[in-house]
């Protein structure tokens, strides 16, 4: 099965040409509290999305789904979910779990009138997380690699990955049956810090249904046509697609293969990083 593939945008010339080109989510990203202390000094993307570029972009979608992030938990979490469905929102994102509580709330809240999605990106959300599950098992479930890194105090964003943490969650979601679940963000093929290729095969073993594009594989921004987004775009989810229909005959010894070089891969970067910093 192909991966879900989400593309963050509040643009919405260009959430069409994704969902033109084969992307299945548009992203939209409200989350910006606690986000610059977390992330301080990071080449991270930081939105300045809000809920009305929501209800701009959903009426022009024909086939993607529009999934938005909101903020944690606060004290205007009413007002942002009511606004978010408003805008109409398929699934509403829940980040930076840390109690059982919160996720009680945004259920509550949310009222069953959108899908939701509980972003695992906490040390603490992993601790609950079979807790979190009994109380929310028709949600999504997606682990954010950027900040479970910095939770886990590591250097490299794919270390949960490599050090067997991603697979012991995804175990658990396998276990309680959850239907769609992700992880992470991917270049494009043959790109990335640690090869796109070799990020979607992990995702094809452990039963991932979903995955980001990163701010690398389309920066809209940086092109002054929509034709040069437009083909960037196409390009690069055919080129995602057609691995995958390689991934057919992919044996499990080449999957231990590329799971061996994942973590080797991940070593390399982390000590580079490492040797930075000293």
């Amino acid at each position: 099965m192909n991966l879900k593939l989400l593309y963050i945008t509040n643009d919405p010339e260009v959430a069409v040409i994704a969902e033109k080109a084969g992307v299945d989510r548009i992203f939209v990203d409200l989350e910006t509290i606690g986000k610059q202390e977390r992330q301080h000094g990071r080449d991270t993307v930081k939105s300045q999305h809000t809920a009305k570029d929501a209800s701009v972009i959903k009426p022009l979608l024909k086939s993607a789904e529009l999934l938005v992030r909101i903020n944690p938990i606060h004290d205007r979490t009413n007002e942002e979910i009511e606004s978010v469905i408003k805008s109409g929102a398929d699934i509403i994102m829940l980040p930076m779990i840390t109690k059982i509580e919160e996720v009680e709330l945004f259920l509550k809240l949310v009222d069953d009138r959108c899908g939701t999605c509980m972003l695992i990106e906490t040390k603490e959300s992993v601790d609950i997380l079979e807790d979190i599950i009994k109380i929310a098992p028709e949600s999504e479930y997606f682990v954010g690699l950027n900040d479970l890194h910095l939770s886990y105090q590591q250097y490299f964003m794919f270390e949960p990955l490599a050090d067997g943490t991603v697979e012991r969650i995804c175990k658990i979601f396998q276990s309680h049956h959850i239907s769609l679940y992700g992880f992470g963000g991917i270049a494009r093929v043959g790109e990335g810090e640690l090869p796109a290729e070799a990020i979607i095969a992990e995702h094809h073993r452990l039963g991932s249904g979903m995955v980001i594009l990163s701010r690398t594989f389309c920066d809209a921004r940086k092109f002054i046509t929509t034709k040069a987004i437009r083909d960037r775009m196409e390009t690069g989810v055919r080129d995602i697609r057609e691995f995958e229909a390689s991934l057919a005959s992919y044996s499990e010894s080449d999957y231990q293969k590329n799971t061996a070089a994942v973590i080797q891969g991940v070593k390399k970067i982390k000590e580079m990083i490492k040797r930075k910093k000293a």
